[in-house]
């Protein structure tokens, strides 16, 4: 029962890195682009959806993941605009380069604005459900909720909307897309808002899970959003969400087996493990070049 409770607590923070590896595998699995500034937008959607939205104006928790949505949106236009439209084909070291001195501004400009302490994040969803031996909060139900939401949702964007087969039409060969009509800039900028929107999300999430949001707190959301993407596939949406699920599990039996300092080691060990075994990650397609 203690394995199966731990197992319960990791799918409530794996559906949290889901959400991240999935607009990260939009970003660059689909789209092919190279991006480090998507921990720095987890940061905002945070900061804009559970901070202000909860605790300052206290708007209630499905406000606050519209507010975490449509912040990180616009800030994902604001990227694309500025690292990814002047070099719509590359090389990918403009658009490193680019999005390293974009994430170093939104951090240390995150820093200035709200400084460097914590902010606290009350509690939205306080119940617990206890089945035999197991408890389960409402919020955990709630996160994982979100992510099956939200991934049906862009399962049908994707294959029932024009927009949709445009951004998947792009990810196998821009140059194709755009010789039958598709305009390819329009469909690069929403699917890097779409991606980065998805990150705002579950930056909502992150804070309202563990009650508080912090100006560096992206660097961290950034990597384990990659790490997920690896381990399940970054060119597949659906591969992405379950190696954030499995990511989350492992990492919190790690914690109870050994120790609070190995959550890190297990989590990046996991994405070596995949990259040295198998690089297109669990549902990702073979033969395609990795980043």
């Amino acid at each position: 029962m203690y394995y199966l409770q731990l197992t319960v607590d990791g799918m409530a923070q794996g559906a949290i890195y889901a959400l991240m590896a999935i607009g990260y595998a939009v970003i660059m699995g689909n789209l092919g682009l190279v991006t480090f500034t998507y921990g720095e937008v987890v940061m905002f959607g945070a900061f804009a959806g559970a901070f202000y939205c909860l605790t300052v104006l206290n708007l209630g928790f499905f406000m606050a993941l519209a507010i975490g949505f449509a912040a990180s949106w616009t800030l994902g236009m604001v990227i694309e605009a500025i690292c990814y439209r002047r070099w719509p084909n590359g090389p990918s070291q403009i658009w490193l380069i680019a999005t390293i001195g974009v994430s170093t501004i939104v951090k240390s400009g995150g820093q200035v604005v709200f400084g460097t302490e914590q902010r606290f994040v009350p509690d939205v969803f306080d119940g617990v459900w206890v089945i035999g031996q197991i408890r389960f909060m409402h919020i955990q139900a709630v996160i994982i909720a979100v992510l099956f939401f939200l991934s049906a949702g862009l399962g049908f964007f994707l294959k029932k909307t024009r927009l949709g087969m445009q951004l998947k039409a792009v990810s196998m060969d821009k140059t194709a897309a755009a010789l039958l009509g598709v305009k390819v800039q329009r469909v690069m900028l929403v699917g890097n808002a779409l991606g980065c929107a998805l990150g705002g999300i579950a930056g909502v999430l992150l804070g309202v899970y563990y009650n508080s949001v912090f100006a560096i707190m992206g660097g961290v959301a950034g990597l384990k959003a990659f790490a997920a993407a690896v381990f399940g596939g970054l060119t597949s949406i659906p591969g992405a969400a379950i190696g954030g699920v499995l990511l989350g599990i492992l990492e919190t039996l790690g914690v109870a087996i050994f120790s609070s300092g190995w959550r890190d080691i297990i989590g990046f060990s996991v994405m070596i493990l995949t990259l040295l075994v198998c690089p297109s990650g669990l549902l990702g397609r073979k033969g395609t070049e990795k980043i």
